[in-house]
């Protein structure tokens, strides 16, 4: 399994999490596995946890396209749909 996994994606989605206070557990579990997989290059918890955010910033963004850049919701796409 090749999957390419941007740390600017990910901190991005860490970040447009908190600032729309959007599902904090989901933000810490994320934070959480991409920490692991900075240790252990194993990215199976950080696309799992990438594949949630991804569905709760889409819905964000389909409300109010400004307040998630179209830019994340793809390239937060690129790692969940590996």
């Amino acid at each position: 399994m090749s999957v390419k996994i941007s740390e600017k994606t990910i901190v991005s989605t860490l970040e447009k999490l908190e600032k729309l206070n959007l599902d904090e557990k989901l933000h810490a579990e994320l934070s959480w596995c991409w920490n692991s997989f900075q240790y252990d290059n194993n990215p199976v918890g950080v696309i799992e946890k990438s594949k949630k955010a991804l569905e709760l910033l889409k819905a964000k963004r389909e409300e109010n396209n400004k307040s998630v850049a179209k830019k994340l919701v793809e390239d937060l796409e690129k790692i969940a749909l590996n």
